[in-house]
């Protein structure tokens, strides 16, 4: 009761206690009518719509898991180029962001994992890492962007006119989406192909940033927060085992051990067994007991 207590505490005090700018509001704006739009889902329920929203959540969720994260903010392989920016296209239909915006902020999380400057660190409350500082774009894009270094750690995608084209025009592709499932499914391949589909994905994602560092397994000592959790991976295609991303930021595989679930990295290892994926890159047995011996004499010293 008192962790409940704490994190509706925080998150009261998150949401009301600051200024909110209208680019803030905005956002809230979209966030509420892509949930209030989930609520005629069992009304509007038909299994065409159902599965156009399944197949668009495996897409768009890749698009983050595969293309975001793996392959452009951590360069954990490389693709041809059409192949890269599909992929990144398909994160876009996310409304997550835009690549260079994304990947900006992830490196950022990696530089000052659950301290301070840390973009979303449950440090500050669950609300906050969850998604409460998706709606503070004075901090994202401000004061405190402009310490961190602003977009100067995305000099890789800024310099590729598809990523700078996706940058502002992100919002776009989705409303085209949304046009195109309206015209060929009408209201039920809305409902549910842009909001339960998208409202899926973007808490799938959340819960990587919250509860992948707040419950969980941490059988490496990263010196931050970062937890594995079994059921964050099965939502989110693998990415919850946080912890063994945050040993290993470089790899392409998370689930490191074979019973640990891990779907973006099977179809990364489908695409290297055809021939598109190249330089795939995961920790070596040495590496690996390295860092256990490494986190064994950390846990003895603590």
């Amino acid at each position: 009761m008192g962790l409940l207590s704490t994190v509706f505490v925080k998150s009261c005090v998150e949401f009301w206690g600051r200024k909110w700018n209208i680019q803030d509001i905005t956002i809230v704006v979209l966030f509420l009518a892509l949930h209030c739009l989930c609520l005629f889902a069992p009304f509007h329920f038909n299994w065409r719509a159902f599965w156009v929203a399944m197949a668009l959540s495996l897409l768009t969720g890749l698009g983050v898991t595969l293309s975001y994260h793996r392959n452009l903010a951590h360069r954990s392989f490389t693709l041809p180029k059409w192949l890269e920016y599909s992929f990144a296209y398909c994160g876009v239909l996310s409304l997550q962001g835009s690549p260079i915006e994304w990947v900006s902020t992830h490196r950022f999380h990696h530089q000052f994992t659950d301290t301070g400057k840390d973009p979303h660190s449950p440090i500050k409350g669950f609300w906050r890492s969850h998604m409460g500082w998706i709606f503070d774009s004075s901090y994202r894009f401000g004061q405190k962007f402009a310490v961190w270094g602003g977009l100067k750690n995305v000099e890789d995608l800024k310099k590729q006119l598809f990523y700078r084209f996706l940058r502002h025009t992100n919002l776009l592709h989705s409303v085209l989406l949304g046009g195109l499932l309206y015209a060929a499914g009408g209201f039920s391949f809305l409902v549910w192909g842009m909001g339960v589909r998208t409202v899926l994905v973007l808490h799938n994602t959340f819960l990587v940033n919250s509860v992948g560092h707040m419950w969980g397994k941490k059988p490496w000592n990263t010196g931050d927060m970062s937890r594995n959790n079994w059921w964050v991976s099965l939502l989110a295609l693998g990415e919850g085992w946080h912890n063994n991303h945050h040993a290993f930021e470089y790899s392409a595989r998370q689930g490191l051990e074979w019973w640990q679930f891990d779907f973006t990295w099977y179809i990364i290892k489908f695409l290297q067994a055809i021939g598109l994926a190249t330089d795939v890159k995961v920790p070596t047995e040495i590496q690996k007991q390295r860092k256990a011996s490494k986190s064994r004499i950390l846990a003895t010293q603590n």
